[in-house]
Parts: C-alpha cells; sequence; structure tokens
C-alpha cells in the first residue's frame, strides 16, 4: 500500500517547485521559531490548513528543505492521481474524497506508512480549499481516527498562508506548531482526538495570522527569495536614476530587508 517512492525524483521535483515559488511569490518564509524539534525514531503526522493550490509546493520545499533524512507522503483525490501518476513516485497516494472507500484508503495507506518510524506524512486536514480566516477550523474526521491508531507517532500543527505585503507579488508564510505526542491520545474517541487536534491548528493559524499583519520580516526565517520590484523598462529607469544619484539601487518597493 506504500507508494513506490523514488528519492531521486523527490529531489528533483523540490528543485522544481523551488522555482516555481521564487518566480511567483517575494518570499518563502517560515514564522520563528522556524523548524520543530522532532524526535528521531518515530513517524511525524504533519496536519495543515488547505488554503491554495500553492501547498503541495509549499509543502514539498519545506519537506526538502529540512526532511530530506525522513521520506514523505500525502495523500490525493485519487481523479488527479489517474492524471498524473507521476505524483506516486514523489509519495503521494490516491483517495476518493467523500466515501467510505476513500476513508478505508487513507486509513489503511497511513497506518502502511507510519510502520516506518522515519517516515512524514503530510495531511491537508480541512480536506478542500479554505480560507484561511474561516473560524470555526473544521478537520476532516480521518486524521483523528489515523491518530488513535498510531500511539508512536508526533502529530505536528502546520498554518500556511499567502498575504500580499509591500510588493506586487505574495508572501508564502508557513508556521509550525508545537509537537503533540499522540500517545496522550492512548483511549480517548477520535471526536475528542479531533477537537484536540482542530484547536491546535486553529492556535497555529491565529498565531501565523498575527504574524502575517505584522508584515515584519523580522518575525521570519526568509526560506527562499523571489521576484522583487516590478521588471523591464521601469526598473531600468530606476537603476539609472539611482546610478546617477551614487545610491545602491534596490528593486522593492519597501525598505530592504537586512
Amino acid at each position: 500500500m506504500v507508494p513506490r517512492r523514488s528519492t531521486p525524483l523527490v529531489r528533483f521535483f523540490g528543485g522544481v517547485m523551488a522555482r516555481a515559488m521564487r518566480r511567483s511569490f517575494h518570499a518563502v518564509r517560515l514564522a520563528r521559531p522556524g523548524w520543530p524539534e522532532l524526535p528521531p525514531g518515530r513517524p511525524v503526522i504533519v496536519c495543515l490548513n488547505h488554503p491554495s493550490w500553492w501547498d503541495p509546493a509549499f509543502l514539498i520545499v519545506l519537506a526538502t528543505t529540512q526532511y530530506a533524512g525522513r521520506p514523505g507522503y500525502g495523500p490525493i483525490d485519487a481523479a488527479m492521481l489517474r492524471r498524473y501518476p507521476f505524483l506516486g513516485r514523489i509519495g503521494l497516494f490516491g483517495i476518493e474524497p467523500g466515501t467510505v472507500s476513500g476513508a478505508t484508503a487513507f486509513l489503511r495507506t497511513g497506518l502502511a506508512i507510519l510502520r516506518d518510524p522515519d517516515a512524514m506524512l503530510w495531511i491537508t486536514a480541512e480536506g478542500s480549499f479554505t480560507d484561511p480566516r474561516v473560524r470555526p477550523v473544521r478537520l476532516r474526521p480521518g486524521v483523528a481516527h489515523l491518530v488513535r491508531r498510531v500511539p508512536e507517532a508526533v502529530v505536528v500543527p502546520l498554518a500556511l498562508e499567502y498575504p500580499f505585503w509591500d510588493e506586487r507579488t505574495p508572501e508564502a508564510l508557513a508556521r509550525f506548531g508545537a509537537p503533540l505526542d499522540a500517545a496522550v491520545f492512548t483511549g480517548l474517541e477520535a471526536a475528542t482526538i479531533n477537537d484536540h487536534l482542530t484547536i491546535a491548528l486553529q492556535d497555529t493559524m491565529d498565531a501565523l495570522a498575527a504574524d502575517a499583519v505584522s508584515r515584519d520580516p523580522a518575525r521570519f526565517l526568509r526560506l527562499l527569495d523571489g521576484r522583487v520590484g516590478v521588471g523591464g523598462l521601469y526598473d531600468l529607469w530606476r537603476r539609472g536614476r539611482a546610478w546617477l544619484a551614487g545610491r545602491p539601487f534596490h528593486a522593492g518597493h519597501g525598505a530592504p530587508e537586512p
């Protein structure tokens, strides 16, 4: 049941998605304190919101940047996997959303993946595109059922947002919440576990929203630099003016970041 994941293809695709994000965003940023400390020898379930088409690209950039030693996987609509079968080679597995067979396939495949103590399973737990400002946050129940069956796992909430700040392209922002030990949910009903996971993710999303509203780059680690400035003749004219004035040229609209 575990996808036949190709590590070289994952690395290649991670590079492709990093270049795509550089072209489309002003910067890719991770809110401080940054990367969570994950205990070795325990599988990880990353539970995140789902605001945008860009989420899978962001996830593979995060995974190949920091967690290259942990094989990563994630569910995808089975129709998309049939259309793009190469996605199975980067760790994605197909499910039929909103069906009993889809829920069964998600649990069966998720359990098979998490038998590997190094595995990371990245799950867009809202199940469909949802604006990050929508409250209350609502998670599909499958994640809680999976957590209930894998007490040795570590669960990490992850919030994503794509706001515009001062430049013509948006920012890609992420924030990890505090890791949760799945063992603390032993004996609880899935609905109760879902409530705990929802609170953890919503708190992480609220913290990222506060970071985004601040528009303060110092609250983030900058993972990738993207495009700055307008480009074309306008930036050429601005560059010439800066040269004539004897001052450094800064293409961005806002103040230069340290």
